[in-house]
């Protein structure tokens, strides 16, 4: 037995029900979750939920299990805690999630500022994809991300999230397109172009986002082409290929090849933070998390 099937337990007791649990808590594969219950409760030795078609519930055993299951965990939180805390003052590693397509402009600033404050941590940065950066902190993976906050469902449950930048959502097109001198563009013109997106399997929150910014709007964007990262997007947008959902907080990793247009109406801004899990952090994650609040503050 791991802990992870104890946090996988406790996160389907508390939501009865494996799909919403995979999904909204664990960020996991409902297929993998079911397996993983199943296989908790052959180790245990006793069924821990009764099952309905569309819920679960929890046995008498099951209810006593997750009494204990909550204390072993709060206890190997406390350890982990205290550990890195002991940690941080005799020099350590900081696991951090990095987004760099929306932290360059300011991840150099921190990272200045936070050897300077800290010269025995060393900060590791893991160039993850919003939902990987997310279950990696509630998995303990991570200390910290930056993310940008997810356009629907709430996955920051039970985790702490603050705002550091927001960054107006702009179409990316080429120097050469058509409308490439114009300054705005109303979304019902942009929703007829070619789009360039990301593979959905591996970056499904791009979708959400162009889903959510045109939804009043009756033609909805084709997608043409699909890359697994930002430079193969732009580089097609550059390309001429189509155009790309964008917003003003990339403007520095652009050559002169790609131009951004506001849209109109102005679609709400994004917004980037950092998220970690709730309760006190250690002392070196609170002083990347200072460093990372006082870096934004002078780029707004």
């Amino acid at each position: 037995m791991e802990l992870r099937h104890l946090r996988y337990f406790v996160a389907v007791a508390e939501m009865e029900n494996v799909s919403r649990a995979a999904t909204q808590k664990l960020h996991v594969a409902q297929p993998s979750l079911s397996r993983q219950i199943r296989d908790l409760e052959e180790e245990v030795g006793v069924q821990l939920f009764e099952r309905t078609p569309k819920s679960l519930r929890l046995t008498d055993a099951g209810r006593s299990f997750l009494d204990e299951a909550r204390a072993i965990l709060k206890q190997t939180d406390a350890a982990v805690q205290k550990t890195r805390a002991i940690a941080g003052k005799l020099g350590t590693e900081l696991r951090i999630g990095d987004w760099p397509l929306g932290t360059g402009r300011i991840m150099p600033s921190i990272l200045r500022a936070y050897q300077e404050a800290m010269p025995n941590v060393h900060v590791k940065l893991h160039d993850w994809t919003v939902d990987q950066n997310i279950a990696g902190v509630r998995d303990g993976r991570l200390d910290l991300a930056i993310i940008i906050r997810p356009a629907k469902g709430n996955p920051l449950t039970e985790l702490r999230f603050e705002e550091l930048v927001t960054g107006r959502v702009c179409l990316a097109v080429s120097c050469k397109h058509r409308f490439a001198r114009r300054r705005s563009i109303s979304l019902a013109e942009a929703a007829r172009e070619p789009f360039i997106g990301l593979i959905r399997e591996k970056y499904p929150r791009y979708e959400e986002y162009l889903d959510a910014i045109f939804a009043d709007v009756s033609d909805k964007p084709r997608i043409v082409e699909e890359h697994d990262g930002w430079a193969g997007v732009f580089s097609s947008v550059a390309g001429g290929v189509g155009v790309a959902l964008s917003s003003d907080v990339f403007n520095y990793a652009f050559g002169d090849e790609v131009r951004q247009l506001r849209l109109t109406p102005e679609p709400r801004r994004l917004a980037i933070g950092m998220v970690t899990r709730k309760g006190k952090l250690s002392p070196a994650a609170e002083r990347f998390w200072q460093c990372a609040k006082e870096a934004a503050g002078s780029v707004r």
